[in-house]
C-alpha cells in the first residue's frame, strides 16, 4: 500500500508543476492538468477544440468558484449533485470569469463538472483542487482501459504507479450521463451510466 501514496505523492507534485498525469476513475482513466494548463491536453490527445474538457473534482464545494449562478440556483444544482455525486453524471452549468478559457475554448461560459466514484481519485483531487479532464485516448480512438497501455501511448504523461492497477482494465467503461442547466430545467445532452 506504501507504493501507491509514493506514486499519489508524485502525481499531485507533477500536477501542480503543470504536467498532465493519469489516474484511474469509476467510468474510464482520466488525463488531467491544471485548468490553466488546458491546452496541453488538447495538443496531447489531437482533440478539436470544440470539445471541451470537464472539471474533475472532490467536493461541490472546490467547483463553486467557478460556477456563475443564482442562490436559488446554486441549491438546484447542489441538491443535484447530493443526488448523483459521486458518480457517473457530468453537469454542465454556467462558468464564472475565474474559469480558464483553455478548457473550453469555443464557449467558456460553461463548464462540465463531475465527482468521480472511485476513492483514489477523489484521494488525488482533494490535494490538487479540480483539474481538467478527458479520457486518456488519442482524439478518435476508444478510451484506454489499462494504466500500462497510457504509459505506452504517452510516455509523457505521468501515470499512478502501482502494480496492482497496471494491466487491470479500470472502471465501467461507459461515459457519464451529460446534463446541462438551461436557466429553467435540465437538458440531457448524453444519455450514459446513469438514467435520468
Amino acid at each position: 500500500m506504501e507504493k501507491i501514496g509514493d506514486s499519489q505523492l508524485e502525481l499531485i507534485k507533477a500536477v501542480l508543476q503543470g504536467k498532465i498525469i493519469s489516474f484511474p476513475t469509476d467510468t474510464v482513466p482520466a488525463l488531467a492538468v491544471k485548468p490553466e494548463f488546458s491546452q496541453a491536453i488538447f495538443n496531447l490527445k489531437n482533440r478539436e477544440q470544440t470539445k471541451p474538457l470537464i472539471l474533475m473534482g472532490a467536493n461541490f464545494e472546490d467547483f463553486l468558484p467557478y460556477l456563475k449562478g443564482t442562490d436559488q440556483e446554486l441549491e438546484i444544482w447542489q441538491n443535484m449533485a447530493d443526488l448523483y455525486f459521486p458518480g457517473a453524471l457530468t453537469l454542465v452549468l454556467p462558468a464564472s470569469e475565474k474559469l480558464p478559457k483553455a478548457i473550453n475554448p469555443i464557449n467558456y461560459n460553461t463548464i462540465g463538472i463531475r465527482i468521480p466514484d472511485l476513492q483514489i481519485a477523489r484521494d488525488i483531487l482533494t490535494q490538487t483542487n479540480p483539474l481538467a479532464t478527458t479520457s486518456a485516448n488519442l482524439s478518435g480512438l476508444p478510451p484506454l482501459r489499462k494504466m500500462s497501455q497510457i504509459a505506452e501511448q504517452f510516455p509523457e504523461v505521468l501515470t499512478l504507479e502501482c502494480d496492482k492497477i497496471k494491466d487491470e482494465i479500470i472502471g465501467s467503461g461507459l461515459p457519464s450521463t451529460v446534463a446541462k442547466w438551461t436557466g429553467k430545467n435540465w437538458q440531457i445532452l448524453r444519455q450514459g451510466r446513469i438514467n435520468l
